[in-house]
């Protein structure tokens, strides 16, 4: 890694790939982030590794890779496999995933949930609550998250569209990088 703030390379020390059903006690720091902050050893900063990292959770038969080259999914056949650009995707599609939700759904319900606000928003899953399983969404306006709660029948409805349209599921097997770009270039 190079240190943002002074600028000196430093070792991360990190493993780059991680099964969690070797490795349980990483899972809570992959899931939180922390285990992506390091401290840099020459100036004390607080740097985030976004570099090339697999996530393998075999028991749920989840495999997230954060990558910017295009990689195969060879083998993996029965697996959810996901190709992700920043920490961030990968906490998304973590917390997704976590809650039981169907990935392409949730970008499902961020399309319609913008086009029903009118207005173009970097939307992110942020949690799944309540007795009626409500989805919170996220996203950044005038330096601030705001919160979005969008109730389990649009989920629903996206899921229907998900059943409806069997090619996107097709569409997403493999190693995908399933987000909005996806969704929106699917649908061209």
């Amino acid at each position: 890694m190079i240190c943002s703030k002074c600028s000196k390379e430093f070792n991360s020390a990190q493993p780059r790939a991680v099964n969690v059903a070797e490795h349980p006690e990483l899972k809570a720091k992959i899931q939180d982030g922390t285990f992506f902050l390091h401290k840099c050893p020459y100036c004390a900063s607080l740097e985030l590794d976004n570099e090339d990292f697999l996530y393998h959770d075999p028991e749920a038969h989840l495999l997230i890779a954060l990558s910017s080259r295009d990689l195969s999914s060879d083998g993996l056949e029965g697996y959810t496999c996901r190709l992700v650009s920043s920490v961030g995707d990968l906490l998304e599609k973590l917390k997704i995933f976590e809650a039981g939700l169907d990935d392409i759904a949730i970008e499902i319900c961020k399309f319609v949930t913008m086009q029903d606000l009118g207005k173009d928003l970097q939307l992110r899953f942020y949690k799944m609550e309540g007795s009626d399983g409500e989805i919170i969404l996220a996203y950044p306006e005038k330096g601030e998250m705001q919160m979005l709660e969008i109730g389990q029948r649009v989920y629903s409805d996206a899921v229907g569209i998900l059943e409806r349209t069997p090619e996107l599921s097709r569409a997403a097997s493999g190693l995908v990088k399933v987000d909005q770009n996806w969704l929106c270039g699917f649908f061209k």
